[in-house]
C-alpha cells in the first residue's frame, strides 16, 4: 500500500489546441499548429483540430464529468491566441469570457486550475514576425503573461508559463516534427534560450501584478542510460543528451548557466543568442517544478536504420541507438516507472536545500482499446502502467522528494499533435464522429486512488 501526503493534489490534464476545437469561432486567430496541421503531409492522415473533441461547446458536460471522478485538480490550458489572436496587445474579450466560464465552472464544482500559458500553440501572426527564433517572443510573452495574472490571477492561483520548452525548440525548430516544423541545430539552441528568458520574464512580471501567483516551469525530462556503462562514447552520448534534454533548463534555473558539455561541442551556435543579463534572469526564484515522465532514454551502440521518430541524437553528431526493446506503449515506447523514482531523487540530491517542491504534471501512456459490446472499455494495460508509475512515485516521497501532486495524461482521448487522431492517451475514451464520452475502466481505478489518496496503489 503506497502512502502519499495528506494534502496531495490528484488531478488531470490537458492542452487547449488537443481538445477544443471551435478553431474558427469566437474569435480565435490562428496559430501555428492550426497552419502546420492543414500543410498536406505533416499529420498522420492530414489530422487536424479543428474540432478535436469539441471542449469549446462541451465544457460544461465535461466539467460535470470531472467531478463525477472526484477530480479536485485540473491541468490544463490558454489558448494564446483565443485571447489574442494576433499575439499583440488587442484582447478577444469572447476569448477571455470562453476562459472566464470555464475557470469558474471548474471551481464551483471544486476542481482547481493549473494553468498553463502556453501549450504550442503560437499565435500565427507572431510567427510570421519570427516566432520563438525572435528574440522579440520575449517581451510579447511577457505581455500575455501579465495579461494573464491580471485578468484570471484573482481566481487561478497557480500557474506554468510554458509546456515542455524542450518540445517547442528541439521538435519545432530542432527536427521539424512540431510547430513550426524547422530542422535546424542553431535554430533549436536559440529557440531553447529564449524560452528560458521567455519563462523568466514572465515570472517576473505575472509576480509584479500578483505576488500571491505559484510560478513554475513544467518541463519534460528522461534518464538517459548508456547499453555499456563502461563505454566512453555511449557515457559521452548519454551525457549531451542529458545536457540538452534535461540540465539545459535545470541549470538554467538554478545556476543561471548552460551545461558546459553543449558550450565546448557547439560553441557559438549555443551563446551567441545570449545577451548580457540573460542568465541572472534565468535563475529566478520558481515556487515549484513540473516535470513530465513517459519514459527513460536508451543510449546503445548505433545500427543500420535505427533513427527513431523521436530520435534527435543525430543533430548532435552522435551516432547512437535509442531504440527501445522489451514491452512497449502505443507510442514505441518502453515502460520504466523506476526512472520516474530516479529522476525524482536526483533532483533532491543533486539541488539539496534549493530542491523545489515537484508535482508529477503528466505522465500516462497510449494504448488503442476501444468500447466492447457492452460500451465498456478494458484498458487494463493503462491501470497496470498508473498504478506502477504512482508506487515510483510513493517511492521517492519514502526517500525525501518534494512530490506535492500528480496529474495524469490524460483526461480525455485527444488531438495527438503530428500523429493526429491515432495515439489513444485518455482515461475517457472519445469517440470523435459522435463526441460521446466513454470512461474506461482506468478512470473508474484513477478515480478509486483519488477516494483513498492513493492507497490502492500497490505498485505491482
Amino acid at each position: 500500500m503506497a502512502n502519499f501526503p495528506s494534502d496531495f493534489r490528484w488531478g488531470a490534464a490537458t492542452a487547449a489546441y488537443q481538445i477544443e476545437g471551435g478553431a474558427q469561432e469566437g474569435g480565435r486567430g490562428l496559430s501555428i499548429w492550426d497552419t502546420f496541421s492543414h500543410t498536406p503531409g505533416k499529420t498522420a492522415n492530414g489530422d487536424t483540430g479543428d474540432v478535436a473533441c469539441d471542449h469549446f461547446h462541451l465544457w460544461e458536460s465535461d466539467i460535470a464529468m470531472m467531478k463525477g471522478l472526484d477530480l479536485k485538480h485540473y491541468r490544463m490550458s490558454l489558448s494564446w491566441s483565443r485571447l489574442f489572436p494576433n499575439g499583440d496587445g488587442v484582447r478577444n474579450e469572447a476569448g477571455f469570457a470562453f476562459y472566464d466560464n470555464l475557470i469558474n465552472g471548474l471551481i464551483a464544482a471544486g476542481i482547481q486550475p493549473l494553468v498553463t500559458l502556453y501549450h504550442w500553440d503560437l499565435p500565427q501572426a507572431l510567427q510570421e514576425k519570427g516566432g520563438w527564433e525572435s528574440r522579440e517572443i520575449i517581451e510579447d510573452f511577457g505581455t500575455y503573461a501579465a495579461a494573464v495574472a491580471e485578468h484570471f490571477g484573482d481566481r487561478v492561483k497557480n500557474f506554468s508559463p510554458i509546456n515542455e520548452p524542450w518540445c517547442v525548440a528541439w521538435l519545432g525548430y530542432g527536427i521539424g516534427v512540431f510547430a513550426p516544423g524547422f530542422r535546424d541545430r542553431a535554430k533549436a539552441f536559440r529557440v531553447a534560450h529564449h524560452t528560458v528568458m521567455a519563462h523568466a520574464t514572465s515570472v517576473k512580471v505575472m509576480k509584479e501584478v500578483r505576488s500571491d501567483l505559484k510560478i513554475g516551469p513544467v518541463i519534460n525530462q528522461s534518464n538517459y542510460i548508456p547499453d555499456d556503462a563502461s563505454n566512453p562514447d555511449l557515457i559521452h552520448a548519454a551525457d549531451v543528451m542529458d545536457a540538452q534534454g534535461n540540465r539545459w533548463w535545470t541549470d538554467a534555473f538554478f545556476h543561471g548557466k548552460y551545461p558546459e558539455v553543449l558550450i565546448a561541442e557547439f560553441g557559438s551556435e549555443v551563446t551567441d543568442a545570449i545577451l548580457p543579463g540573460d542568465m541572472e534572469l534565468a535563475a529566478i526564484k520558481n515556487d515549484f517544478v513540473g516535470l513530465n515522465f513517459y519514459n527513460d532514454q536508451r543510449i546503445g551502440v548505433a545500427e543500420p536504420d535505427a533513427e527513431g521518430w523521436y530520435d534527435i541524437s543525430a543533430l548532435f553528431g552522435l551516432k547512437i541507438n535509442t531504440k527501445h526493446e522489451g514491452e512497449l506503449t502505443d507510442m514505441g515506447w518502453p515502460i520504466t516507472p523506476h526512472g520516474l523514482k530516479n529522476l525524482l531523487l536526483r533532483w533532491k540530491r543533486e539541488l539539496g536545500e534549493r530542491c523545489p517542491d515537484f508535482y508529477i504534471t503528466e505522465n500516462g501512456c497510449a494504448y488503442p482499446e476501444q468500447p466492447d459490446s457492452d460500451g465498456r472499455v478494458k484498458d487494463d494495460r493503462r491501470i497496470s502502467y498508473l498504478n506502477k508509475h504512482l508506487d515510483a512515485v510513493a517511492q521517492a516521497i519514502a526517500q525525501g522528494a518534494p512530490v506535492k501532486g500528480y496529474y495524469q495524461w490524460s483526461l480525455m482521448d485527444n488531438y495527438e499533435w503530428a500523429m493526429g487522431y491515432e495515439k489513444r492517451f485518455g482515461m475517457v475514451h472519445v469517440d470523435y464522429a459522435t463526441q460521446k464520452r466513454t470512461l474506461k475502466d482506468s478512470a473508474k481505478w484513477y478515480s478509486q486512488v483519488i477516494a483513498s489518496n492513493g492507497a490502492t496503489v500497490t505498485g505491482e
